[in-house]
């Protein structure tokens, strides 16, 4: 494991404070990164279905229109409320879900049986036949931080179908509405914790760094050179697999003994949090045995968080 030393440029104060996904491709973009991943890689199936999942998620995404009863507008008073409390309007474990997050659910299990293995299709047929109880405590079990480990082979497709819909929501807000949390860790959209940080190439965020958050896809602002756990700048590093382009690190702090990936743009424009945090997992291994703990989860791996 190679350590790489960390960048202290701030960001400038006119930095757009957050980013809110792009509906139209923010799934789109993901599958074919998964596709490109797939190639010649150890975990090319897994890659592979992953892709699919994911181009379902977009399918499913765009098939729900701007204005539905079943995923209504978030009420102004709402979100002044949540700008006055310094809450996120979307808060994932506090708001009652839209019941049509499982509709999702099922068109995404259609979408992806016919090119699921064929050991996956039955439990991805019993998922998609499983009734609002059941699937309402895996919603609450993943969201709350607390998944069913006997439900390993299901929570992915679950947590897929939660991002379509807190996506959506979230992609239709104004950034103007929003507010970064007193917590900096925290996404200020829907209050999840963050998958990884990315560092963008582009003209007006140019080598800034954004938290991604690993449920609604909303982007925020933080400094470089700083704990996305704790805070600290003190004791950081930065490890990447030995040999490999450093597009995908892991930040270490040795204050809270944690750690988060973190995606150069600079190294591959097409990186993804997502996508190329699963196809590092060998970098997670390396990490976790040095003693840290993940700060952040993936949602299409059980039990990708510390």
């Amino acid at each position: 494991m190679e350590i790489k030393p960390i960048d202290f440029n701030k960001p400038p104060a006119e930095a757009p404070a957050i980013l809110l996904p792009v509906a139209s491709s923010v799934f789109a973009d993901r599958a074919s990164r998964f596709d490109t991943l797939a190639d010649q890689h150890k975990l090319a199936d897994w890659l592979n279905f992953l892709g699919h999942l994911t181009r379902a998620q977009h399918e499913a995404l765009q098939s729900l229109p701007a204005q539905s009863p079943d995923l209504p507008a978030i009420p102004a008073s709402v979100l002044e409320q949540a700008r006055q409390h310094h809450m996120p309007p979307l808060n994932a474990t506090a708001a009652e879900r839209p019941p049509v997050w499982r509709d999702v659910l099922r068109q995404i299990i259609a979408g992806l049986l016919p090119h699921a293995p064929e050991a996956s299709v039955p439990l991805l047929t019993s998922l998609a036949a499983a009734d609002d109880i059941r699937l309402e405590a895996l919603a609450d079990g993943l969201l709350h931080g607390e998944p069913d480990p006997a439900a390993a082979g299901e929570l992915p497709v679950v947590a897929a179908a939660l991002q379509v819909v807190f996506t959506a929501q979230a992609a239709r807000l104004d950034a103007m509405q929003l507010q970064k949390l007193d917590t900096p860790g925290v996404c200020p959209c829907c209050g999840s914790l963050p998958v990884a940080s990315l560092v963008r190439l582009a003209p007006d965020v140019n080598n800034l760094r954004y938290l991604h958050c690993s449920l609604c896809n909303t982007e925020w602002n933080v400094p470089r050179a700083t704990c996305t756990a704790c805070g600290g700048d003190k004791g950081l590093a930065q490890h990447q697999i030995e040999g490999s382009n450093g597009a995908m690190r892991a930040e270490t702090c040795d204050s809270c003994k944690s750690y988060l990936k973190i995606a150069y743009q600079e190294k591959d424009p097409r990186i993804d949090p997502v996508a190329d945090d699963l196809a590092t997992l060998a970098l997670d291994l390396l990490v976790d045995e040095a003693g840290y703990g993940r700060s952040g989860p993936n949602l299409l791996l059980v039990n990708a968080a510390g």
